[in-house]
C-alpha cells in the first residue's frame, strides 16, 4: 500500500502535475492540502477519470485539504480537527481507507513571529497533540499526513541559521513537533533515512531547487500499528522540476 502526502498549492491550477503523477505513481491514498478552491471547484471529475475517489473540505482563496482513494472513495470520519468551533479554515480531514484511518492535514504556517498568526500556530498544534493522543489511545492503524509547516532538526533545512527566527522553525514549533511525535508516532521518512539530509519543498525564488537549498516541512506520522508495516519511503523530488508544478514535491511510504 502507497500513501502519499502533497501540498498541491492550487488544485486547479496544478491539476496536469498531479494526474501526471498519479499516473506515474499509482499511489493508493493521497493527502492534499492547500487546495485554494472552494468546495464546488473541486476537480472531481478529471480525479475520477484518473481512478480515484475523494472527499474534500475546500475554502476560497486558501487552505482547503483533501483525501484520494485508488478504486475507492473514502469513508470521511471527521472534518474538522477538534478544539476550537470558531476555527472555520478547512486545514484537516480524516477518512478510512482499506482499513487505516488517514488524517490529511494543512498546519498554519505561524508568520510573522511572534504575532497572532504564531500564535494561532501553536493552539492548533495543541489542538494536534491533544487529538492526536485520542488517536492513539483508540489503538488503531493510524496515519497523520500533510504540510505541518515545521522543520524538526538542522538536518531538516538548508542552512539552519537562516531559518532562527521564522515560525517554521522557531525553538517552541520544533518542540511542539517534538511532543506529537513522542506520544507514540513514527516519523516514516525520518525513520528510514535517519541521517540524510531529505527536502520535500524548494522555493521558486533564487533558484533554490536548482541548488537543492530545500526544506523538509511535509511528513507522514504512523501509529505503532501501521509503523510496524513500513517497508519504505521517500519524496519524488523530480516532480518539483515539471513545468508549473507546486513548490512541494510528494512525499510517501509504503506499507507491507
Amino acid at each position: 500500500m502507497k500513501v502519499a502526502t502533497y501540498n498541491v498549492n492550487g488544485v486547479n491550477g496544478r491539476l496536469p502535475v498531479l494526474l501526471r503523477w498519479l499516473e506515474e505513481a499509482q499511489p493508493d491514498v493521497v493527502c492534499l492540502q492547500e487546495l485554494k478552491a472552494p468546495v464546488e471547484r473541486f476537480p472531481l471529475l478529471a480525479i475520477e477519470q484518473a481512478g480515484y475517489g475523494a472527499i474534500w473540505q475546500g475554502q476560497k482563496s486558501w487552505n482547503g485539504v483533501a483525501i484520494l482513494a485508488r478504486g475507492a472513495t473514502p469513508i470521511e470520519t471527521r472534518r474538522r480537527l477538534p478544539g476550537d468551533e470558531l476555527d472555520l479554515h478547512s486545514r484537516y480531514l480524516e477518512a478510512a481507507v482499506d482499513g487505516i484511518l488517514i488524517a490529511c492535514l494543512y498546519l498554519p504556517n505561524g508568520n510573522p513571529a511572534p504575532g497572532p498568526k504564531f500564535d494561532y500556530k501553536l493552539e492548533w498544534f495543541e489542538r494536534l497533540i491533544a487529538h492526536g493522543q485520542g488517536l492513539l489511545d483508540s489503538d488503531l492503524p493510524v496515519i497523520m499526513a500533510g504540510d505541518y509547516n515545521v522543520m524538526p532538526t538542522d538536518l531538516d533545512v538548508y542552512k539552519p541559521e537562516r531559518w532562527l527566527g521564522d515560525a517554521l522553525f522557531r525553538p517552541e514549533v520544533r518542540e511542539a513537533y517534538r511532543r506529537v511525535v513522542d506520544q507514540g508516532w513514527t516519523d516514516a521518512l525520518r525513520s528510514i533515512h535517519p541521517d540524510e539530509r531529505i527536502y520535500t519543498f524548494w522555493d521558486y525564488f533564487r533558484n533554490v531547487y536548482g541548488r537543492d537549498a530545500g526544506l523538509r516541512i511535509d511528513h507522514l506520522l504512523l501509529a505503532p500499528a501501521v509503523a510496524k508495516q513500513l517497508a519504505s519511503a521517500g519524496v519524488d523530488r523530480h516532480v518539483r522540476g515539471w513545468d508549473k508544478s507546486s513548490d512541494h514535491a510528494l512525499t510517501w511510504i509504503v506499507l507491507k
